[in-house]
């Protein structure tokens, strides 16, 4: 009887989370579709992402770039399918080649995407693009089918308790700030691109360029430590076919006297752009982290892999048994940090004690962390080992974690990485400048080797210049052309 009566519940609880479920008209197709979203919630949710994106990578500083990505944003938003919609274009500081976008009209280039555009109508292409994903409702489509999911599966937990696990597993999706798009959402945001940049006037072609240029590049998540152009939009080999004959359908429907291309303005906004790392952000060298601006330096270990971002420094062995965590605290003194850190993350403290770092005061902890496998419910356990030290008035905190099991292999590498921490004040290391793209007239008529030979651009840099032009080596560069160069 008991069980009788939970799944009745069950039932009606399941019934009541659906019957809050709407159908709305999609844009884009015209057609009705499941949403668990109003376009208000849409704004919203948009606008909480907005300044966790700039806290993970911050605002490239360069005014006239942001107002330029920010009025192409407004003028094709307006000709979209969501005119009323006021659309976000934000420049940010990554050297990742990756756009991105967030419900609610918010779209993201890093300054490493520019960087390997040619062009203005390249930019148009994968600004229609993202905004496409934007017009048809791609991400809230994602998140209503993974809210939908948890909902109903919420329901069943009052039937039967035991899959509380798998429901908070689910919920966990709804944290993700890059979604991955299907097959048919990609193909249609492409569409949208084509239509969109066309419209605006430009030639929508030149997408189908950028997309030759992704191929060549063979980019990996590895890069920076978050997803790349390529992985959060997958087979651009496959697309490139489709973005030219949906060129040619818009082309000859619009029948203009032209298509923009504007190569020569574009490489001028991009002249003198940071290229790859900004040093004064952290840089690496030999297994060193040196960080120019807070002057500290140390060393992490050897085949280990560190991904540096503007809150967090990452450290983890290629079997991924161990990870090491840097930061900065919030906190004024060792004590409240220790205490803080403790709490936060509910660690049980099995040691601390004093000691001093180069000359540094700090505080060393060793403590334990529960944990749960969320698809089996097994139990088990973390040790973690954590150094908070003391430089100026600032608190930095190492954290090294490992299963309990693992711990013992890893903890004397991470701990004799956390001991190096160091003041910098060698010169060579805080006067780094970062290196830039810079824009240059082809001098005479030549091959694009011979034209970057002209500007005693290095041989080992010969390959990347040309992915980065879009060139090979031994294509013509007529006199007067503009290419791109790196140098600091």
């Amino acid at each position: 009887m008991k069980s009788r009566k939970s799944l009745i519940y069950a039932t009606m609880i399941a019934a009541a989370l659906v019957a809050v479920i709407s159908c709305a008209v999609n844009p884009v197709t015209g057609r009705k579709q499941i949403m668990l979203m109003s376009e208000t919630q849409e704004v919203q949710l948009g606008m909480s992402y907005h300044p966790q994106v700039m806290a993970t990578f911050g605002e490239y500083d360069d005014p006239e770039l942001q107002a330029f990505v920010q009025a192409k944003g407004t003028e094709m938003g307006k000709l979209s399918h969501r005119p009323a919609l006021e659309y976000h274009v934000k420049v940010v500081d990554s050297p990742v080649v990756n756009a991105f976008a967030v419900p609610g009209g918010y779209i993201y280039f890093t300054r490493g995407i520019l960087a390997n555009l040619n062009n203005e109508a390249e930019f148009m292409g994968v600004l229609g693009h993202e905004m496409g994903h934007i017009t048809a409702r791609h991400s809230v489509s994602q998140q209503t089918k993974q809210q939908l999911g948890t909902l109903l599966l919420i329901g069943g937990m009052v039937a039967s308790e035991k899959f509380a696990n798998y429901a908070q597993y689910a919920m966990q999706g709804m944290q993700l700030l890059f979604l991955s798009f299907s097959r048919d959402d990609e193909r249609q945001a492409d569409a949208l691109g084509v239509e969109y940049s066309s419209r605006s006037g430009y030639d929508g072609a030149k997408m189908a360029d950028f997309y030759k240029v992704l191929i060549k590049m063979n980019l990996s998540e590895a890069q920076g430590g978050v997803p790349t152009f390529l992985s959060t939009h997958p087979d651009p080999g496959d697309r490139y076919n489709d973005v030219l004959r949906h060129t040619k359908v818009w082309q000859d429907s619009l029948r203009l006297p032209s298509y923009k291309v504007n190569a020569d303005s574009f490489l001028q906004l991009i002249d003198g752009m940071i290229y790859g790392e900004d040093p004064k952000q952290g840089y690496t060298l030999d297994n060193n982290f040196y960080h120019p601006e807070l002057k500290f330096k140390f060393t992490y270990p050897i085949g280990w892999k560190l991904t540096n971002a503007p809150t967090q420094v990452t450290i983890q062995p290629s079997d991924g048994k161990a990870l090491m965590l840097f930061s900065l605290s919030n906190q004024k003194t060792l004590e409240s940090a220790a205490d803080t850190t403790l709490a936060m993350y509910g660690l049980q403290l099995q040691r601390a004690e004093k000691r001093t770092v180069n000359g540094l005061p700090a505080i060393v902890t060793l403590s334990k962390q529960q944990t749960q496998d969320q698809s089996t419910g097994q139990t088990g356990s973390n040790s973690v080992l954590s150094y908070f030290i003391q430089y100026g008035s600032m608190i930095y905190v190492f954290h090294g974690v490992s299963t309990e099991a693992d711990f013992g292999a890893y903890s004397p590498v991470m701990e004799a990485s956390m001991k190096t921490f160091a003041q910098l004040t060698d010169p060579s290391r805080i006067n780094v400048k970062p290196k830039r793209v810079y824009v240059k007239k082809a001098p005479r008529a030549g091959t694009l080797a011979s034209t970057l030979g002209y500007y005693n651009m290095p041989q080992n840099m010969m390959q990347e210049l040309a992915l980065l032009n879009n060139m090979e080596l031994t294509d013509q560069v007529p006199a007067g052309k503009s290419i791109k160069i790196v140098s600091e």
